[in-house]
């Protein structure tokens, strides 16, 4: 298996943190081409093989641009931090014609910050009233994968929602308002050759929860 990511990703997103500005950005895009951007679409268009094996309804798409690998550039509309560019590179992988907001996988490359997530973060009240549902209605399938939630700064109501019994074996759970898990990697398991591979089977492991969310919520598996 090939290198995908070098240290030369991570020295980048630290020197573009210090210098979030487009004329600094536009003097280094050759190398923002060469060692983050041109290597995530490679990592991409090789991960839609092992892609396959773990979900045949999961999209890597390697497009320069509307596919799994998000831009660089940040939504400052909102915000009041006016800074232009993401610090950390992030791709998806998604059911065809849905949004990160589905529970495909996610990939998060930050200096000393990188994971692999699966889930649904933040998800509309119709959708997240169809996981609730699943699980009062699937106790056994949703006890064999709960074990799996690892997301700390998941957010949750301080009573149970409405509908649903204030004795629910899994009250907690109902509780939720994100569900799901993450495996962290270090920097030189991201530069390492074995990456894909490592990469791969966190995703298996994690499948198990991004099926049922999926089910629950009528995508396939």
């Amino acid at each position: 298996m090939p290198v995908y990511f070098t240290p030369d990703l991570f020295r980048f997103l630290v020197r573009l943190k210090r210098n979030n500005n487009r004329e600094w950005f536009l003097g280094h895009k050759d190398e923002f081409e060469s060692v983050v951007r041109q290597p995530a679409l490679k990592f991409i268009e090789d991960f839609a093989l092992p892609l396959r094996d773990l979900s045949p309804h999961l999209v890597a798409d390697a497009r320069p641009s509307r596919g799994s690998l998000f831009r660089i550039y940040r939504d400052t509309r909102f915000s009041n931090d006016k800074c232009p560019y993401k610090t950390h590179v992030a791709m998806r992988f998604s059911h065809r014609g849905k949004d990160v907001h589905s529970p495909g996988f996610y990939l998060h490359l930050e200096p000393d910050g990188c994971f692999a997530a699966s889930g649904l973060w933040h998800p509309e009240p119709p959708t997240l009233l169809k996981v609730r549902s699943a699980i009062v209605f699937r106790p056994e399938e949703w006890r064999a994968v709960r074990k799996l939630l690892n997301w700390d700064d998941a957010t949750k109501l301080s009573r149970p929602p409405r509908g649903f019994r204030r004795d629910h074996e899994f009250v907690e759970d109902l509780k939720l308002r994100d569900l799901g898990c993450a495996v962290e990697f270090t920097d030189k398991q991201v530069c390492s050759l074995k990456f894909m591979s490592i990469f791969t089977a966190a995703c298996r492991d994690m499948s198990p929860l991004a099926g049922f969310l999926s089910s629950a919520v009528g995508l396939s598996f």
